[in-house]
């Protein structure tokens, strides 16, 4: 394939209009007591890509002689995390007794099924830069209630366009399978536009048109479907695309969320994802009683749950509308 010639993987592009797109901005949140994220889902106007139901940007920041990232132990249920790296490196510990390092072209992805508690932290040697990504994923039914999983794969599968490359971090781009296990359809994928600024690029990435699909900038700046896209925000693609035009003047990097639309209800609050009130208030109750979630290693004390709210937690579906 030659340089900047629009890679298909064999997928024929469909004549009909392409559904309109949605541009949403992110917002600061802190995060522990050195980061801050950019939390681009959930939003007011799109909850959720798909099964992707949680979207955090962090960086690129510069932390020679700072700490970094420091989590501490704090539970999960309903979920998988998702931690994709650009710059630096995370110490992952989790209280099934998995202790992983994380630096950039990894994977580290936990299962919290029925529930888990692990803690992130940047080790004290490490990188000067910082930049990554942490995302949710909400399970099904059928997945949501089995025992906790933690995965690390070093290698992914990549596909080189020119001076585009392309890593499938989790399910499947054209012929591109990534080995991470999950539980609906799925796509996740980082697509890096690299090369001198002033050298136009373009790449069309393969997408199953049953899913939803949306385009996060990380950093530099690049026109996706005809919007341009600037570093933090993210562009909501809606159903019905074959492939995702992508172009940059300069170096990039994109990361695409897709998956098939998640019909079930859910409550998210705090760390939790359940479908009720009283199960978000079960799961709280068990983090802060002990047992359940067990204990992350390390020594480091866990991180207190808040107060529920004084009002019911109500069940949502993917358009944000109250169900109970």
């Amino acid at each position: 394939m030659t340089p900047g010639e629009p890679a298909l993987y064999g997928c024929t592009v469909a004549a009909e209009a392409e559904p309109e797109s949605v541009l949403l901005p992110g917002h600061d949140v802190p995060l522990g007591r050195y980061t801050t994220v950019r939390r681009l889902l959930p939003q007011r106007p799109r909850r959720m890509v798909g099964a992707w139901c949680f979207v955090d940007h962090f960086g690129p920041d510069d932390v020679t002689g700072r700490p970094g990232m420091q989590v501490p132990p704090h539970p999960h249920t309903g979920l998988q995390t998702v931690t994709w790296l650009a710059e630096g490196e995370i110490l992952h510990r989790d209280s099934l007794g998995n202790v992983q390092s994380i630096v950039p072209g990894q994977l580290n992805l936990m299962t919290a099924a029925h529930g888990i508690a692990h803690s992130e932290q940047t080790p004290p040697e490490h990188p000067p830069g910082m930049h990554g990504l942490q995302l949710w994923v909400a399970l099904p039914e059928e997945a949501r209630h089995g025992q906790a999983r933690f995965e690390h794969h070093a290698a992914l599968p990549v596909l080189r366009d020119g001076d585009v490359t392309v890593t499938v971090v989790v399910g499947e781009a054209g012929p591109l399978r990534s080995p991470a296990l999950v539980h609906t359809p799925l796509l996740g994928a980082e697509v890096l536009f690299e090369g001198p600024p002033g050298q136009h690029r373009r790449h069309r990435l393969p997408v199953d048109p049953a899913f939803e699909t949306a385009v996060l900038a990380m950093s530099g700046t690049a026109e996706v479907a005809g919007v341009a896209l600037s570093p933090g925000s993210l562009l909501y693609l809606g159903q019905g695309r074959t492939a995702v035009p992508m172009e940059a003047a300069g170096p990039a990097r994109l990361f695409v969320l897709g998956g098939t639309p998640f019909e079930e209800p859910l409550v998210m609050w705090w760390n939790f994802v359940g479908r009720s009130h009283e199960e978000i208030a079960r799961a709280r109750d068990d983090w802060m009683r002990g047992g359940r979630f067990g204990v992350v290693p390390g020594g480091q004390e866990p991180l207190p749950a808040p107060e529920m709210p004084t009002v019911r937690l109500k069940a949502r579906d993917r358009h944000g509308r109250v169900l109970s």
